[in-house]
């Protein structure tokens, strides 16, 4: 399956440091083909955030791939139930669960579900 991929939109910090600012772009999700989040690890512990927008008149679910490289790929695969007509974030506490050896993760969508999908967080060089 070749994946529609996204990547991780990091905030800009203001000239004060204080407020990371960024406009946000959606990607719409093609169930067919899935997700690839780009390069999940570059993002410090605990900020990535992955935000779906189920826009079907139905709830639907999302499911996060096991990942290849680390031990705790052995817990499986993560689905998890999305509300219809709904924005829901995820927040992504342990990453190496679902990444890849190249540092990407996978995601799949259940046949309903139709909507838009983005992932925010702060660079690891932050």
């Amino acid at each position: 399956m070749a994946r529609d991929e996204i990547t991780i939109q990091t905030p800009i910090m203001d000239n004060t440091e204080s407020i990371g600012i960024r406009t946000i772009t959606a990607k719409s999700v093609t169930v067919a083909n899935g997700i690839v989040l780009k390069n999940a690890m570059a993002c410090m512990n605990n900020t990535l955030f992955i935000v779906l927008s189920n826009t079907a008149n139905s709830d639907s679910a999302i499911t996060f791939k096991k990942g290849e490289k680390y031990p705790n790929t052995m817990l499986g695969d993560l689905s998890l139930s999305v509300s219809s007509s709904s924005t829901t974030v995820f927040q992504v506490q342990d990453p190496a669960r679902f990444v890849d050896a190249n540092g990407d993760i996978n995601i799949d969508f259940a046949s309903g579900f139709t909507g838009t999908i983005y992932a925010i967080g702060k660079k690891v060089e932050l």
